[in-house]
């Protein structure tokens, strides 16, 4: 009673082995080989006129360098070439000027008086306090430099005929102006600027 001949169970065997390799022929086609890939993540930099960043990305992860305020000190240049004939009460004569001027602002329109700039591009308090220390020095000066100009050089140039007012004006402001610049070079050397 046996139904199955050795033909039979070869021909089932061999169907079954065929089905059973078909089925993981097509779940391995199927199946998503895509290597799985980190996503880049998604950063939302401010942008401006003024911002700078850099990104760097490696195997151990990302380095971002953003600068919201670069440059932080923009620069001027100037330069001015005059050649022109003076005319005046005291004749002719040419007058050559050639001037060159580069100054450096901050963003906020500051321009830098020389002052100690650190890496930042901000002022550190030592130069603040030099230049609130020569400022000083240089209103003393001016002062001083002007009293003396008054007790003992305009009234030896008021008494020129027709000009002495004028004069007595000019060293007047001229005791000024060496008053202020001698200030500065005493207040320099005292509070070690």
């Amino acid at each position: 009673m046996n139904n199955f001949s050795p033909f039979k169970i070869t021909v089932i065997a061999l169907g079954t082995v065929v089905g059973i390799s078909h089925i993981g022929l097509l779940g391995y086609v199927l199946r998503d080989n895509t290597p799985t890939v980190k996503e880049v993540p998604m950063i939302n930099i401010p942008r401006g006129d003024y911002s700078s960043y850099t990104i760097k990305a490696g195997k151990e992860g990302y380095e971002i360098e953003y600068r919201a305020n670069d440059p932080a000190i923009l620069e001027s240049e100037r330069s001015l070439h005059l050649d022109k004939a003076r005319r005046g009460l005291f004749g002719g004569g040419s007058e050559k000027r050639s001037e060159y001027r580069r100054d450096q602002f901050t963003m906020d329109g500051t321009r830098n008086i020389g002052g100690a700039i650190d890496e930042e591009g901000k002022q550190n308090a030592l130069s603040a306090e030099c230049i609130a220390a020569d400022a000083g020095a240089r209103s003393q000066g001016a002062m001083a430099g002007s009293a003396i100009a008054a007790g003992v050089a305009v009234p030896a140039v008021a008494s020129i005929p027709y000009v002495g007012w004028l004069a007595g004006g000019w060293a007047l402001l001229l005791g000024q102006r060496a008053g202020s610049s001698l200030g500065s070079q005493v207040g320099q050397v005292f509070n070690d600027c």
